[in-house]
């Protein structure tokens, strides 16, 4: 780390500034976090540099504080100026010569600023809560109970993440779009290509080492299935309405007119694509804290009332979503750093959720943690709409497993994502013992 730039800005050093903007980096947790703490103390708002030029400038924020004050300022730290999800320069400007400028493959909830945002996000707000949910809660169980079946059937051993993490939460939010579930492997399949991009596994590429343009062509291509897909779905959802939110969102209207193309069809893809892997990997985060520690599972089991913990521990603990990117709308001070207008930040959840200043011993998974503020669902209007259905599904879940489960342990080694934005575990093998 050095003190380049201004006299009063830390910039990180090549390797550092390598590692939070490497995919294998997040693979690699525990040298992540380490770096983490690392920077927490020494260089809690630090610029990120590209000597080459493979990416613009940014400034990383690690520390739980300043994330959470930057996730409520809305009006000073803006979503649409710059692209909200970290890219190298050649995948960006790539991105602008698809979409005529805009560096947003896709134009939703999360790339919208005021006052157009909250006008987007009032369209299925109530919708999505509980008291709503109250009334999709039978199918979740019902859903839940058979998913719980076909892991037991597979048993003794089996990978949770491909029996359970994956398909369930995807059930879920396909069935409340209205997806039909024979289409529900193409949702997958588009899903790790958008969010899994950077893994060769989950891409479905094949190539360990692929260009920024080459992903952000990957990407774009399962975005343009995705609208293909729903595209149709509106038209049906017009033709013939019903209580699903896709139907609300086909036959939306903003300031008395119907939403256009682009924004439509982001707003799907959004919840198509964030609403089910996003639970999916904090669902495998918690089984694979379970799976480690006996004692905590036996714990579960005995107590009920420690299931609310174990699905909140979970989110902040597995931090699926890892970080957003932010651009200050004009000049101010992020923990005793200025920062001038344009500038762009890197909020980073993984960071902020392991910060100790917050969270005692915050590698440790702990069902009983009280209180957990975590940020894993952002803060402010932009927090997560889909919340309550995340921690509903995964309650629910849960209750399914350890009414069939007696007891569980690791029957491998775990594998997660090489990726930057969405991330988790890919393979999570288990042993266990089921009634």
């Amino acid at each position: 780390m050095s003190a380049q730039g201004s006299a009063a800005a830390p910039v990180l050093s090549p390797e550092q500034g390598r590692a939070v903007i490497d995919p294998a980096s997040y693979a690699q947790w525990d040298g992540l976090l380490d770096l983490f703490d690392t920077l927490r103390e020494e260089a809690p708002v630090a610029r990120v540099e590209s000597p080459d030029g493979i990416h613009p400038p940014f400034w990383l924020v690690s520390r739980y504080d300043d994330v959470m004050r930057i996730s409520k300022d809305n009006a000073t730290f803006l979503n649409n100026p710059q692209t909200v999800v970290f890219s190298l320069t050649e995948g960006i400007e790539f991105a602008k010569s698809l979409t005529g400028g805009s560096p947003h493959l896709v134009a939703s909830l999360v790339t919208f600023d005021a006052p157009i945002h909250m006008k987007y996000r009032r369209l299925t707000q109530e919708w999505f809560m509980p008291k709503n949910l109250r009334g999709v809660e039978d199918e979740i169980r019902t859903l839940a109970q058979a998913t719980v079946q076909r892991l037991v059937e597979a048993g003794p051993e089996a990978d949770f993440v491909k029996l359970v993490s994956a398909p369930y939460p995807l059930h879920v939010v396909m069935q409340i779009l209205g997806v039909p579930e024979e289409d529900e492997a193409r949702m997958l399949m588009l899903t790790q290509q958008m969010f899994g991009g950077q893994d060769e596994e989950l891409s479905g590429s094949g190539m360990a080492a692929m260009t920024p343009d080459q992903i952000t062509q990957l990407v774009a291509g399962a975005v343009k299935d995705f609208e293909a897909y729903f595209a149709r779905l509106t038209a049906e959802k017009r033709a013939d309405p019903t209580g699903d939110v896709a139907s609300i969102i086909a036959n939306a209207t903003i300031d008395g007119e119907p939403l256009n193309d682009r924004d439509m069809m982001g707003y799907y893809i959004i919840l198509a694509a964030a609403g089910h892997d996003t639970t999916s990997a904090s669902t495998a985060g918690a089984m694979l804290a379970l799976a480690r520690d006996p004692e905590q599972f036996a714990r579960v089991r005995a107590d009920r009332s420690l299931l609310p913990g174990i699905v909140e521990e979970a989110i902040r603990w597995t931090s699926p979503v890892q970080h957003f990117m932010r651009t200050a709308a004009e000049g101010t001070e992020v923990g005793g750093q200025a920062i001038a207008k344009g500038d762009w930040l890197m909020i980073n959840y993984v960071a902020a959720n392991h910060d100790p200043a917050q969270f005692e011993d915050p590698r440790r998974f702990d069902a009983a943690r009280s209180p957990n503020r975590h940020l894993a669902f952002g803060a402010g209007a932009h927090q997560c709409l889909g919340l309550h259905l995340a921690r509903l599904e995964m309650r629910i879940l849960f209750e399914a497993l350890l009414d069939r489960i007696d007891s569980v342990e690791l029957a491998g080694e775990p594998a997660r994502a090489k990726s930057t934005f969405v991330g988790g575990l890919k393979t999570l093998p288990l042993r266990f013992a089921a009634r």
